[in-house]
């Protein structure tokens, strides 16, 4: 098989996977929801088997369940599992925001800023439906000031699975607070990388302690 007949085969799984995930996070699939092949491969127009392969994919993510003779079903992601995450985010995180700060949050610099600045000002007026997206937002950015592709890459996986780990904990999660992320971008920006992956682990340590505390209390 050709590059270009493997890309154009590939192109079908990709796309379903990226809808049913899309669907997952916003809501419209929930945990324990199956997932049949027969619907989802009328709902797209395709044989069952890039459905198979789109499965697959968004199992090996951690938004699927595949259970042999029993299908697939979105999963329920256990405290255990959601905390293991959250250690390996922050690692990860914490490399993310010493590279961003060597490069001085490189050439998103102004939209960093321009974020923190909307979450100061939704926190101000109340408006905590608006930070959740900000939230990842943010997140985002650090990675992708990293300059590096392939943490990038790793990054945009896990904060998607962290996002809808806490969404199925709280109707809207407000973070434990935006000062945390103004400081990390002044540290970012200020070209101060032990600061800045100092204060990056304290914030995710804050927010392990948070789900912690939802699924214990």
């Amino acid at each position: 098989m050709t590059a270009a007949e493997d890309a154009n085969q590939s192109a079908p799984r990709e796309a379903i996977a990226h809808a049913v995930r899309e669907d997952i996070l916003a809501g419209r699939l929930a945990p324990g929801d199956r997932l049949r092949e027969a619907d989802l491969a009328e709902r797209f127009g395709v044989s069952r088997v890039p459905i198979r392969e789109a499965l697959s994919q968004l199992q090996s993510e951690g938004f699927v369940t595949l259970v042999r003779y029993r299908g697939a079903t979105v999963s329920a992601t256990s405290g255990a599992a959601a905390l293991e995450l959250l250690q390996v985010r922050r690692g990860l995180e914490v490399l993310a925001a010493q590279l961003a700060a060597e490069r001085a949050g490189g050439e998103v610099a102004g939209e960093l800023a321009r974020v923190v600045e909307l979450g100061r000002s939704a926190g101000l007026s109340h408006a905590h439906d608006e930070l959740p997206p900000l939230i990842l937002r943010f997140h985002s950015l650090v990675a992708e000031a990293s300059g590096n592709h392939q943490l990038q890459i790793m990054l945009t996986q896990v904060l998607s699975r962290v996002s809808w780990i806490f969404d199925q904990r709280l109707e809207s999660r407000t973070g434990t607070s935006w000062s945390d992320h103004a400081a990390i971008a002044q540290a970012i920006l200020s070209g101060s990388p032990v600061q800045a992956g100092y204060l990056m682990g304290e914030h995710i340590a804050r927010d392990e302690a948070l789900l912690a505390e939802l699924d214990h209390g």
